[in-house]
């Protein structure tokens, strides 16, 4: 197989494992730590709606779901990939990142929470899976 044919794979199965690990913790979530009542984790209308009736403790799962997710997307891409194996791990993160900055401007989320998701889900986990996958 060429290796820009591996290098693609290795990018779509990273971008599917890292957002079946992220929906499975959001989805896991309201299992572990309650959500509010009538609170629904995979409608964002619900979610909007009902945000300010968030305590510190449900935004945990969330942060972990992020930061988990991209990490495992960019260990998987690392892992699989020909060439380039970091610069696909934190594209992953990049992508991952993306999707967290339009998150913030469709869910209400605390400043604290928006700040430290950016800033700690994102690059640094795909930095990390990166450096775990090339090894």
């Amino acid at each position: 197989m060429k290796p820009i044919y591996k290098n693609i794979i290795a990018v779509i199965a990273g971008f599917i494992l890292g957002s079946i690990v992220n929906m499975g913790l959001i989805m896991m979530s309201g299992h572990v730590i309650p959500l509010p009542p009538g609170v629904d984790p995979s409608d964002m209308e619900s979610l909007k709606n009902n945000i300010h009736l968030f305590e510190n403790k449900h935004f945990i799962f969330p942060f972990l779901a992020h930061a988990l997710g991209t990490l495992v997307g960019a260990y998987t891409a690392a892992k699989i990939a020909a060439s380039h194996q970091s610069k696909l791990a934190l594209g992953i993160g990049c992508f991952f990142l993306l999707g967290g900055i339009m998150n913030g401007f469709m869910l209400p989320s605390p400043t604290w929470f928006l700040t430290l998701d950016l800033l700690l889900a994102y690059l640094p986990m795909a930095w990390l899976g990166g450096k775990v996958g090339v090894k």
